[in-house]
């Protein structure tokens, strides 16, 4: 029997060291070192088949000319939203993992997508429910998935928390596609700590890739966060895996977003728009409609921008309320912008515009509870406050999209033909965009590529000009 011997791991960021430390010195974060029992490295490695070490080979280096290179094979789901998010599909072999708060539907989103992929053997390995707890949500989210001649046939359902028990139903079942859940509940027998230990959840991870690189078999892990927001267990996990998602939202909302942090196989600033019923997660193809209110009479304080996650184009509302501070000390508040941003964007229009704000109370939110880092709305975040100030509301048909410098100078901004064409589609009749967007020296009425637009694009240089447009 091999002799064993302990280390000390850190459950932040998962750093190891063979003494207590009062604090990491990789993450500095106190009190978060854990004694863990491990096993000396010349024991045998251990093989995602158990005790077969058929799989494992010496591989050669290969010039790079010699390597034959192939689009690499995607399984389209039904649900639009989880493809765009991945690139265009689950890709063979990879290992996706999803994070996201307690009872944020990171099951409920799993579930609904194994059950609804007909021809396609899934294996569903939960480690925190029941088989009896899965069939109910199963039978809410598709009603009689229980019957064999229904779609969902070919999806298992496994309960179990061993690695080496679940490789052995694997090699049984031969799936298409395996869902963990989740990955703090899995241990492995060849690591003597807790199941949910940095060094438990390394070691399930990395005989998962294994299984998923050598097989060929796509892997979803369903991973718990911590009260900071990032995902429980080391740092170390997300360098592992292929594809790291985040699934947002508030659970008193029913609009969820399924946001991509790491992609190797697509890009890592989609999303995926969710709204939460009764029967499961409802895609949302048009996001812009849901971040837009429906007004009878216009308001001060509310602009429409046109911003872009990703690659995709959405209109939401900004709102702004300006008011005389009565407590003598200012209050700035921001939800879904950077607080930082909004006081700077503040101090532009009193030094360049000349607008009395430092004794006003300034509150801001994006509408529909999305966190927005797109410059392309500061431009409507100023024409809000400034509406909020004056109390002069802003036409519900005209929409902004252009980012505001220091010196008040309207910047351009990032795919503005995806911007115009989203503001048009959904029936604005007119856009502010920055002149410098246009090819230089040439207008919006000479430019051939502008001209298709039905929708009017008014171009603007200063801060001063767009208050002159809309106010007056």
């Amino acid at each position: 029997m091999a002799k064993t011997r302990s280390a000390y791991f850190c459950q932040s960021c998962g750093y190891e060291s063979a003494k207590w430390l009062g604090k990491c010195p990789s993450c500095n974060q106190w009190n978060t070192f854990v004694e863990e029992i491990i096993e000396k490295a010349n024991q045998s490695v251990p093989d995602w088949k158990s005790g077969s070490k058929s799989m494992q080979r010496s591989n050669k280096p290969a010039a790079i000319h010699e390597i034959v290179f192939s689009e690499e094979n995607r399984l389209i789901t039904p649900d639009k939203e989880l493809n765009r998010v991945l690139g265009g599909g689950i890709v063979s072999g990879s290992i996706v993992l999803i994070g996201g708060e307690p009872g944020i539907g990171k099951s409920t989103l799993m579930l609904q997508v194994a059950l609804n992929l007909p021809g396609l053997k899934v294996l569903y390995v939960s480690g925190e429910e029941s088989e009896q707890q899965i069939k109910m949500r199963a039978e809410r989210l598709v009603p009689d998935s229980g019957k064999k001649a229904s779609k969902s046939a070919d999806t298992y359902i496994l309960t179990e928390t061993s690695t080496q028990n679940i490789f052995k139903q694997i090699e049984i079942l031969q799936p298409d596609l395996v869902v963990i859940d989740s990955i703090q509940t899995l241990y492995s027998a060849h690591i003597e700590s807790t199941p949910g230990s940095v060094s438990q959840v390394r070691e399930c991870t990395a005989e998962l890739l294994r299984f998923a690189k050598e097989s060929g078999t796509p892997v979803f892990l369903i991973g718990h966060i911590t009260k900071d927001g990032m995902i429980a267990g080391p740092k170390i996990l997300e360098h592992m895996v292929d594809t790291v998602l985040q699934f947002e939202g508030d659970r008193h909302h029913v609009y969820r977003i399924l946001r991509a942090v790491k992609n190797r196989f697509g890009s890592a600033s989609e999303l995926g728009i969710y709204e939460m019923q009764g029967s499961g997660l409802r895609e949302v193809s048009n996001p812009s409609e849901i971040l837009l209110s429906q007004r009878d009479e216009p308001l001060s304080g509310i602009t429409i921008s046109a911003m872009m996650e990703g690659l995709r184009p959405m209109l939401i509302e900004t709102q702004a309320l300006v008011s005389v501070s009565a407590y003598g000390t200012p209050q700035r508040s921001a939800t879904g912008f950077d607080t930082k941003r909004m006081n700077m964007l503040l101090a532009v229009l009193e030094k360049r515009c000349g607008f009395k704000l430092s004794a006003k109370d300034v509150f801001l939110n994006i509408a529909g509870g999305l966190r927005v880092e797109d410059p392309g709305i500061d431009l409507a975040v100023v024409v809000a406050i400034i509406s909020s100030h004056e109390d002069m509301p802003v036409d519900t048909k005209t929409c902004f999209a252009a980012e505001v410098g220091l010196s008040g100078e309207i910047r351009a901004v990032n795919r503005i033909e995806q911007r115009i064409a989203e503001a048009e589609k959904l029936g604005f009749e007119q856009i502010f965009i920055s002149k410098y967007n246009l090819p230089s020296g040439r207008g919006v009425k000479t430019s051939p590529e502008w001209q298709k637009y039905k929708i009017a694009i008014k171009t603007v240089a200063k801060v001063e000009e767009v208050f002159n447009a809309l106010f007056g």
